[in-house]
């Protein structure tokens, strides 16, 4: 149940409640007040009636005619009942037309229960009378002798009187708790909504990604009075977003710095690279004097130059996706795109059967057809890779289930991906297995470049994997990002990037991947 609900109804219950006592209290004490006065009305009542009968006038035929039991001055609905001492015993009550009707047996019967020199009572006699307020006196008659005489008043009056204040107590409650119920809705509705505000706000900040601290500078909850609960919450939740905003600050400039020292570094390491390349090359070449160890030397000198130079271009092409920097837009045949990673994958890795299913007519998208070959290339080799001979891989394109863009996936029927792994498969030097050999592990590259690609082409990348089917899919989207803007990427082997100052001349060979991709690309998790 919400606050708002709880305090209205907390509300309308007080005030019924509250209405419900003063009903109550005023039902008894109208009831009091009016039986007191019976009471009052009842000791006249009784001392007429006795008076009367004491005088021994008005006998018939040996019992008191009905003039000697009522009185002059006695009022409608007056019961007057006698029991002389040896049995006799008679009464009367005296109507509306001045009429008087003889009781019952039965009635006398009860009033004969009635206690001499007692406080009033109330006894229900039946018969059509209801109820009476009776009390009893000992009264000497000349003729009869000794002589109780019982007199009574109706309670009628008392009980219509309560029944109409009940119902007036009813009509007032039920309007009571109409009105309250809307003034409390109301009241409750204005005086919560500063916390609905600051529930709000951090409902916003809730929904909000948190990758960058100026999201959170127009976040201000307004209600910051420190006089009210509510602003004391407000002012408090306004200094966590300070202190949050001031951390991601802090982490930002943090990343900043990692991410600038991984470009410089990439990018100062191209140079050395090159050279120790070039030169272990030339000596290759010219090792015709030189003793087979020291060529074979050579030739790993220039193989592991070539394989740290891909690493240090993935590194840098990493950085500067971070930066921002956007990639060369054009229309791209992705088609065309997937038969040459495949071609390629077939000569590299021929012990892996690799289907193509694509649509017969060419897919163009929107993208740098340099980077989408990348992506291809970099989930073809993951899944051969690291999967046993003779696992099928199979390329795919499809529209989009969503109806918008295209679906690029890379299936194959090895054994699966660690389910614990798969939260963090995209992230940059992650690995399932920490071996450092290049047949059972890799940098862990490979896969955040294919994340980092596919998010500048405005696109997402997913993975699905159980024993038998492992499935990445790339969604790309049918248009140019907004964010791209056209322009051309300065990434490296774009077309017509520029190099970066200070950059060295790039190696004659081209910045392509080697002959075997799986001495570049980054492994899924070990999948044994």
């Amino acid at each position: 149940m919400t606050l708002r609900r709880r305090l209205v109804l907390s509300i309308v219950a007080l005030v019924v409640a509250v209405s419900a006592v003063i009903g109550a209290g005023s039902i008894i004490a109208l009831a009091s007040i009016q039986t007191g006065a019976i009471d009052a009305q009842l000791q006249k009542a009784t001392a007429r009636a006795s008076t009367k009968f004491g005088q021994g006038d008005g006998q018939q035929g040996g019992r008191p005619s009905d003039d000697l039991l009522q009185p002059l001055g006695q009022a409608a609905g007056t019961l007057t009942a006698y029991y002389v001492t040896g049995g006799g015993a008679g009464g009367i009550v005296l109507q509306e037309d001045s009429s008087r009707a003889q009781l019952t047996s039965t009635q006398l019967q009860r009033l004969g229960e009635v206690k001499v020199g007692v406080a009033p009572t109330t006894m229900d006699l039946g018969g059509g009378i209801g109820r009476y307020r009776v009390a009893a006196v000992q009264v000497d008659n000349p003729v009869l002798g000794n002589a109780v005489l019982v007199v009574g008043l109706p309670m009628s009056p008392v009980y219509d009187s309560v029944r109409s204040l009940l119902l007036v107590v009813i009509i007032v409650v039920a309007a009571a708790l109409v009105a309250a119920s809307v003034v409390a809705a109301v009241v409750v509705r204005r005086s919560l909504r500063p916390l609905e505000r600051v529930a709000e706000t951090a409902s916003t900040v809730a929904r909000m990604p948190l990758e960058r601290s100026d999201a959170l500078q127009d976040v201000r909850v307004p209600d910051t009075d420190p006089r009210t609960e509510v602003g004391r919450v407000g002012s408090a939740f306004n200094r966590m977003l300070g202190h949050i905003a001031g951390a991601m600050q802090a982490r930002e400039r943090s990343e900043q710095k990692v991410r600038q020292f991984v470009a410089d570094a990439s990018h100062e390491l191209r140079t050395p690279l090159a050279s120790v390349r070039g030169y272990a090359e030339l000596t290759r070449r010219m090792g015709g004097d030189l003793p087979k160890d020291v060529v074979y030397a050579m030739s790993r000198i220039e193989s592991e130059s070539i394989r740290m130079t891909s690493m240090v271009e993935d590194l840098l092409l990493l950085a500067r996706l971070d930066e921002g920097r956007e990639i060369q837009f054009d229309d791209v045949d992705l088609t065309g795109l997937v038969f040459d990673a495949v071609n390629d994958a077939h000569a590299a890795s021929p012990e892996h059967p690799i289907d193509v299913d694509v649509p017969d007519s060419p897919v163009v998208v929107v993208g740098d057809a340099a980077r989408l070959h990348q992506v291809i290339v970099n989930l073809v080799t993951n899944a051969r890779t690291h999967t046993p001979d003779g696992t099928r891989i199979t390329v795919g394109i499809a529209p989009a289930a969503s109806g918008s863009g295209v679906d690029l996936t890379v299936r194959d029927t090895g054994q699966g991906i660690d389910p614990e792994f798969l939260p963090k498969l995209f992230e940059r030097f992650a690995r399932a297995d920490s071996s450092r050999s290049r047949t059972a592990g890799s940098t862990g590259l490979g896969l955040a470049i294919v994340d980092a690609v596919v998010q500048a082409h405005g696109g997402s990348v997913e993975v699905t994997s159980e024993p038998g089917d492992t499935v990445f899919t790339v969604h790309l989207p049918a248009e140019q990002p907004a964010a791209a803007g056209g322009a051309a990427a300065a990434v490296p082997g774009a077309p017509g990037a520029a190099p970066a100052p200070g950059a060295a001349p790039a190696p004659s060979a081209p910045a392509e991947p080697p002959a075997d991709p799986a001495d570049t690309w980054s492994d899924v998790p070990n999948r044994a």
